[in-house]
């Protein structure tokens, strides 16, 4: 058997986008109570790679965050939400399916999740707290991360990637 190759940057380049897409406006990330500026670039990264927009309120530290956490120093798709519920609102007005990313008694769970097929809208709580209930009111439903450790949910940035991925159809 022969040891597996890497492929070459040229190789790699030549499957993917030229340039960095506007708005495809078919799945967002929405960390809307967020906490910490490196989860909030490690959540750009992750919508780089698959094709999603970052949906983020305007606080006054998130611009600098998104700033120095865009390590591919290209534009991305971010959307400036303003009220976090009223914006959750409009969402379902224009007919997006609104998911929470938190433990509830009806969440589906991650590997059971399908690729989006309409406007997503995978929203993240607070790092400590979770989505708060106001706006588990707003959400179509809810998806939940296994875990068999001892931690009761994942940073912020690492559970928004594997559902982005997943709602990508990427898994």
């Amino acid at each position: 058997m022969s040891a597996p190759r890497a492929r070459p940057r040229k190789e790699l380049r030549s499957g993917r986008r030229r340039r960095s897409h506007r708005c495809w406006d078919h799945v967002y990330a929405a960390p809307l109570w967020p906490m910490h500026g490196a989860n909030l670039g490690t959540l750009l990264r992750t919508c780089d790679a698959v094709g999603a927009c970052l949906a983020v309120p305007r606080l006054p530290w998130v611009p600098e965050a998104l700033a120095r956490g865009n390590t591919l120093r290209k534009p991305t798709c971010v959307h400036w939400t303003g009220e976090q519920l009223a914006w959750l609102r409009r969402q379902r007005e224009r007919g997006a399916r609104v998911l929470a990313v938190e433990l509830t008694d009806e969440a589906e769970r991650l590997a059971d999740l399908q690729a989006a097929r309409q406007p997503t809208i995978a929203v993240l709580g607070h790092e400590r707290d979770g989505v708060p209930a106001e706006a588990l009111e707003l959400v179509d439903g809810s998806v939940e991360i296994p875990m068999m450790g001892t931690g009761l949910s994942l940073n912020v940035a690492v559970a928004g990637s594997l559902v982005l991925y997943k709602l990508a159809g990427l898994l």
